[in-house]
């Protein structure tokens, strides 16, 4: 007797590419280390994010020694033609560097999304861990889930004063954590439900693989169900890749 394998409802979506520069309309400051950096321009007329943890290149300089750094749209006003970006200010990389300066009337360059993974809001449960770096997907992903749905959120910031309050009609379980040992701790403790459901995680590229292998390898979530990535990696720069 054979058995189906699951099969996965995530759909990959493809986009052209596009260049853009844009324009900073306005800046404004959340918790202690967080800028949230308001974009417009003309060159926004045809801007697209289908999902809420697509990434648009984020390029400061020119030629092969430009700046090239991943961020999340964290929202975007067709209306308007306004783009939000969230940046993080831990380090001293030089995207972090600019967004602590910016100010509007600078202009910046931005790529892509080159795709996105939609991931549908109807599974019974859904699981959002991330370090600061996933702050803004996570947000965007629980303004997007509907009422009725079943949210368990872990967070790791090493600020207290960088959590924040979010929006949306789900019900949400969040859990703020101070440390990657606490953060797999969380999710050990977590239990895996019964009924359908999708684990979204990104953060920092070791504390993400362990949290990965105890939900796949520990817990037995089917591969189908989780979305893994790194989007950084101790003592690395520009680093972004998904985990299998």
């Amino acid at each position: 007797m054979s058995i189906d394998a699951p099969v996965s409802r995530v759909q990959r979506v493809r986009h052209e590419l596009k260049i853009r520069r844009v324009e900073v309309l306005s800046v404004r400051a959340i918790g202690s280390h967080f800028r949230s950096i308001t974009f417009g321009g003309a060159a926004l007329h045809d801007f697209h994010s289908a999902s809420f943890d697509d990434h648009i290149k984020f390029i400061l300089g020119d030629g092969p020694d430009a700046a090239k750094r991943d961020y999340t749209p964290r929202s975007f006003d067709p209306a308007a033609g306004e783009l939000v970006i969230e940046f993080a200010l831990h380090g001293d990389g030089p995207c972090a560097a600019w967004a602590a300066q910016a100010a509007p009337g600078q202009q910046v360059i931005i790529g892509g999304p080159k795709g996105s993974l939609i991931i549908p809001v109807d599974y019974e449960w859904h699981l959002l861990v991330g370090d600061e770096t996933g702050l803004p997907a996570i947000a965007r992903r629980l303004e997007e889930l509907p009422a009725g749905t079943r949210a368990t959120v872990i967070v790791k910031v090493d600020d207290a004063a960088d959590r924040r309050a979010f929006a949306g009609q789900a019900e949400v379980d969040l859990r703020w954590v101070a440390s990657d040992a606490e953060l797999l701790a969380a999710v050990q403790a977590w239990s895996l439900p019964a009924d359908e459901g999708y684990a979204w995680c990104a953060g920092e590229a070791a504390s993400m693989a362990a949290v990965r292998h105890e939900l796949v390898g520990v817990k037995g979530l089917d591969k189908t169900a989780i979305r893994a990535a790194a989007y950084w990696k101790r003592g690395g720069s520009g680093f972004h890749e998904n985990l299998e």
